[in-house]
């Protein structure tokens, strides 16, 4: 049985952007607005985004910025129908965050580890250290999850392995 595709599935956006003529800080501020939202493109300055609220207003702020500083850009609201499409711009929505994800997996372990070493303790400075860098871990984190539209499963592992690294800091610093 075919399962129907959720509200969050169907709705989307197309973005497609010129500034060509405008100023480069332009093109560049569209860029980190699109990649910040997880833009998925179709091809050069042509981008896909699922259609939510926030990301909308978002895009309707970058559109009348694009549009005043001299280049030109549409975001249409469009449904796909075709389930085998859909579910392939999902997949790589899910891949994106995926990687990203994978980027701070790769880090949490030799953090956690450095903390819990068994055979000898870490200095107040170096447990001040893993904390620092938990936090920008987290602060990632909360920009890839800003984009994880679809529920990437590793986004469920990544915040298990924040936990344990969390707690693996508290107990490090409650032995001070």
């Amino acid at each position: 049985m075919d399962e129907e595709p959720s509200a969050d599935e169907e709705a989307w956006l197309l973005v497609a952007v010129s500034t060509a003529g405008a100023a480069d800080s332009l093109r560049v501020h569209v860029w980190r607005k699109l990649h910040g939202l997880g833009a998925v493109y179709l091809q050069q300055s042509v981008c896909m985004l699922p259609d939510r609220p926030a990301v909308a207003e978002v895009l309707r702020k970058l559109v009348a910025r694009i549009e005043a500083d001299g280049g030109s850009a549409r975001c249409l609201h469009l449904r796909i129908d075709d389930k085998v499409e859909r579910r392939e711009l999902i997949d790589e929505f899910r891949r994106a965050v995926t990687i990203e994800y994978g980027e701070v997996l790769e880090r949490l372990p030799t953090l956690s580890a450095g903390v819990e070493t068994g055979q000898s303790r870490a200095t107040l400075r170096e447990v001040e250290e893993y904390a620092a860098e938990l936090a920008r871990l987290e602060f990632l984190v909360t920009k890839v999850r800003s984009r994880d539209y679809f529920h990437a499963p590793a986004g469920a592992e990544v915040c298990a392995e924040l936990d344990r690294a969390r707690a693996a800091i508290a107990h490090a610093k409650s032995l001070f």
